[in-house]
C-alpha cells in the first residue's frame, strides 16, 4: 500500500535525510503529496523533480516567480506564501515532516494535525510554544504524533517495548535524556566569551543547521527537548534528566520501578529517527552506518555543569513557571541566537538575554494560538531591546 507524504521544511536537514530516505525505498512504498521550503528555490525544484510531487511551496512570495520557472513544464502545482504553506500541510496526506525551524512551524504543523494522519514532528519548538494547544488539536483530529528528534524518538522506542501496558507511564521511574554537550564542553569560560559564529556551528558530532548547532552548543537544544519530553510523554519534569554523552549513540534511557534501564543506541545519523517515524509501525531499511561498539570502545556520560550551560535551569524554570514562559524561552531564545549569528550578540550573552526576558515578562497565559502569537512577538520585541541594551553598555 502507497502511503502519501507531505515535508514541510524539505530543504532543511531533517527534510533532505527524509527526501534521501523516499529515494532508496521501494518504489511505489511512497508518493509525495507536497515539498515546502522557506526561500531554497533551487533546492526545493530539485527535489519536486526527483520524487515527482504534485506540489512545491516556497515560503518567501518573493521567490514564486523564480520557482514556477523552475518547475515549467512538469505538472507539478507552485505556490508561494504563508498561507500558501498552510494549505500544502492541510492537503490530503498519510504522513507529514513536521521539519519547518522555530515557532514558525507552528501554523503549519497545526494545520496537519486537524486532518488527522500521521505527524512525525521534528519542529520541537511547536511543542515548547504550544504543546497544549499542539497536543489538544492532535487528540480531536485522532492524530498520531511519532517524535523524531533522536532523543525522544529513543524514548518513543523504549517505552514501546512495555508491551502495551494499560498505563505506559505507571511504571517509569525516570526519562534521561542524552546531549553531546556541542563544541565547547570543555572550553574555558573566558574562550567561550569570545566565541564566533562559525565556531558555534561547528558540531563535534552531528550535522545540522545553524540555529540548532547553537542551540546545541548553548544546551538550549536540550532545555527545549526537556520541555517536548515532558509535554510527548507525560511524567513530571523532575523524572526527566538530562546526561551529557559526548560519542552520541546512547540517545535516550528510560528506567522502569523493577531496576531495567532500556535504551536505544545507534549512529549519529538523522535518517535513524526519521526512518523509524516513516515506516511505524513497521520498519524499513536505510543506508546508515551500523554501530560498531568494539570500534567504539567506550560510552561516558557526565552531568552537565550548570555554570556552563545555564540553558537547562531556564527551561525547568520555564516549565515550572507555567503559563507563556516557555513560550518567552523559545521566542528570546530564536531573538538572540540570531543576533548572535549576526554578530551583534555575545555567545554567553544568549542565555543571559533570554533570562533577562522571561524575569521582563513573567508568565502570561496563552490560551489560544493568537495569544500566544501574540507574546511570542512581545518576547522576540523585549529580548532584542534588552540585547541592543547590552550591546550599547
Amino acid at each position: 500500500m502507497t502511503r502519501s507524504v507531505t515535508i514541510l521544511g524539505a530543504t532543511g536537514s531533517v527534510g533532505r535525510s527524509t527526501v534521501a530516505l523516499l529515494e532508496e525505498a521501494p518504489a511505489g512504498a511512497f508518493r509525495v503529496e507536497a515539498l515546502v521550503a522557506n526561500r531554497d528555490v533551487a533546492g526545493l525544484a530539485a527535489q519536486a523533480r526527483r520524487l515527482q510531487a504534485r506540489l512545491a511551496v516556497v515560503a518567501d512570495p518573493g521567490c514564486y516567480a523564480a520557482l514556477r520557472d523552475a518547475l515549467a513544464g512538469t505538472g507539478i502545482e507552485v505556490a508561494a506564501g504563508d498561507d500558501a504553506v498552510i494549505a500544502a500541510a492541510a492537503r490530503p496526506a498519510d504522513w507529514t515532516m513536521a521539519a519547518i525551524v522555530g515557532a514558525a512551524g507552528l501554523p503549519a504543523t497545526l494545520a496537519a494535525l486537524r486532518r488527522g494522519g500521521v505527524l512525525a514532528i521534528a519542529n520541537k519548538e511547536s511543542l515548547v510554544c504550544a504543546g497544549e494547544i499542539v497536543l489538544a488539536t492532535a487528540r480531536a483530529a485522532g492524530a498520531t504524533l511519532l517524535p523524531v528528534d533522536s532523543e525522544h524518538n529513543a524514548i518513543f522506542q523504549a517505552l514501546e517495548a512495555r508491551g502495551g501496558a494499560a498505563d505506559p507511564y505507571a511504571t517509569v521511574e525516570k526519562i534521561v535524556l542524552t546531549a553531546s554537550g556541542g563544541p565547547f564542553r570543555t572550553m574555558p569560560m573566558a574562550e567561550m566569551a569570545r566565541v564566533t559564529p562559525e565556531a558555534a556551528v561547528k558540531h563535534p558530532v552531528w550535522s545540522m543547521g545553524a540555529k540548532i548547532s547553537i542551540d546545541s552548543a548553548t544546551m538550549m537544544n536540550k532545555g527545549l527537548e526537556l520541555i517536548e519530553a515532558v509535554r510527548l510523554f507525560p511524567v513530571p519534569e523532575e523524572r526527566v534528566e538530562v546526561l551529557v554523552h559526548p560519542q552520541s549513540t546512547v540517545h535516550g534511557l528510560v528506567q522502569y520501578s523493577d531496576g531495567s534501564v532500556l535504551a536505544q543506541l545507534g549512529t549519529p545519523d538523522m535518517r535513524t529517527p526519521i526512518a523509524h517515524a516513516l515506516a511505524w509501525p513497521a520498519r524499513m531499511a536505510a543506508s546508515v552506518p551500523r554501530l560498531d561498539l568494539v570500534t567504539l570502545g567506550r560510552l561516558e556520560f557526565f552531568a552537565p555543569d550548570p555554570e556552563r550551560f545555564p540553558a537547562l535551569r531556564l527551561a525547568r524554570e520555564a516549565l515550572r513557571a507555567g503559563g507563556g514562559a516557555t513560550t518567552i524561552l523559545n521566542a528570546a531564545n530564536e531573538t538572540a541566537v540570531g543576533l548572535f549569528l549576526d554578530r551583534r550578540l555575545g555567545f554567553l550573552d544568549i542565555a543571559v538575554v533570554v533570562e533577562e526576558t522571561l524575569a521582563a515578562l513573567g508568565a502570561p497565559g496563552g490560551a489560544d494560538l493568537s495569544a500566544i502569537l501574540a507574546l511570542d512577538g512581545a518576547a522576540r520585541e523585549t529580548a532584542a531591546r534588552i540585547a541592543a541594551e547590552r550591546a550599547a553598555a
